[in-house]
């Protein structure tokens, strides 16, 4: 390193104090990468947060600009270099990483990259992350270039302070999503009463309206402007309430990472295979993102209870410019022009409604015996 002891000293001082600063996990990652990459005097520096299907649940870079990163395409999957670092749990120090035999290549747009240094971010036993940096800046007098003994060392620190933050980071979002849930039940409650209260005003107004149409039109009018404006009391109310309730993980993570959570939770507490895979879809308009969601949990909640199915297939990917949602599952299937369950109709009402709200379009594929294949098309914005 070009530091001296004590400037490298304030240097990691600086970096672990700013990584304590952060509670939320997406705040945490950005100050690690970016921590590491400064205090390793690197080009790039990435942190991928692994998921169970061979992908990553959170990839976050620092060095490469919004536009390098939007035409480099999909997130990375977990192979070469990254497999090594998650699944041997050792550190990777490379003079040439495109030297290495486990290189497999980099997107067209991927930037050049040589030196390389990466090492798992570790919590005990478990491999929670893999942390590495490319392309080491030449500032050493003797003018070679490439990542230290020492850097390493460094690096090894930074990540056992990663490891606690990212930890604190998770264990406070989880405390938060329970404090969300809890006041999500208060206004479920809320908007129960209040809605409940404004369909009697208009019930109890409506019928006064027609029984006052033929002996006496003009009160019977003023009844019925009555009825539009407790009408669009209730409409005010309901839009207030579905901004309010907002899915709060799509602000934080994106429609991607918010979908292969839940889906991964999914996935465990159902005896029903749930798989969930993304390719090229980035992120959508706001009232998009909550859409696509929406119908994907609406489709699962269908083909979880009431398919039968084995295997529940979800995916997101690009059609042209459009984003497509896909759910695909082997169970029951059903007639679509013949529904008698009701639920099942609502729910597919719902979807429907969700769907044409947002400019998209909805199919529904499925015949008894023959599983059900549910997809969205939503305009990518």
């Amino acid at each position: 390193m070009s530091q001296g002891p004590r400037s490298g000293l304030a240097a990691v001082s600086a970096a672990l104090l700013a990584m304590s600063r952060h509670l939320e996990v997406r705040d945490v990652l950005k100050t690690i990468v970016a921590s590491a990459r400064e205090l390793l005097d690197a080009q790039y520096a990435a942190l991928g947060v692994p998921d169970d299907h061979g992908g990553f649940a959170q990839f976050v870079v620092d060095g490469v600009s919004a536009d390098q990163w939007a035409a480099i395409g999909p997130l990375p999957r977990q192979h070469g270099i990254l497999a090594a670092m998650l699944q041997e749990a050792k550190v990777e120090r490379l003079a040439d990483v495109r030297k290495d035999p486990r290189f497999e290549g980099w997107p067209a747009a991927h930037p050049d990259m040589s030196d390389f240094l990466g090492l798992p971010v570790r919590d005990g036993d478990e491999v929670i992350g893999a942390l590495f940096l490319a392309n080491k800046n030449c500032s050493r007098p003797s003018g070679g270039c490439g990542f230290t003994a020492e850097d390493e060392e460094l690096l090894a620190i930074l990540a056992q302070h990663a490891a606690i933050a990212l930890t604190n980071a998770r264990l406070y979002e989880r405390s938060r999503e329970l404090t969300i849930a809890e006041e999500r039940s208060r206004l479920a409650h809320e908007l129960h009463d209040a809605v409940s209260q404004k369909l009697f005003s208009l019930r109890l107004t409506a019928q006064a309206a027609a029984a006052l149409v033929d002996r006496d039109p003009s009160r019977a009018k003023g009844e019925l402007q009555q009825v539009a404006a407790l009408a669009a009391e209730a409409t005010d109310e309901l839009r207030a309430a579905v901004v309010e309730l907002r899915p709060a993980a799509l602000d934080e993570d994106g429609l991607v990472a918010t979908l292969r959570t839940q889906i991964q939770v999914l996935d465990r507490a159902h005896s029903a295979r749930v798989s969930f895979d993304s390719k090229g879809v980035r992120a959508l308009p706001s009232a998009q993102e909550e859409a696509v969601l929406r119908v994907a949990q609406e489709a699962l909640h269908n083909a979880l209870r009431h398919s039968g199915a084995d295997h529940v297939d979800v995916t997101l990917t690009r059609r042209g410019t459009a984003a497509v949602l896909r759910v695909t599952d082997d169970g029951a299937g059903f007639d679509p022009h013949g529904i008698r369950r009701a639920g099942r109709h609502l729910g597919l009402v719902s979807m429907r409604d969700r769907t044409s709200g947002v400019g998209g379009r909805l199919t529904v594929e499925s015949a008894p015996g023959k599983g059900t294949v549910i997809e969205m098309e939503v305009p990518g914005g």
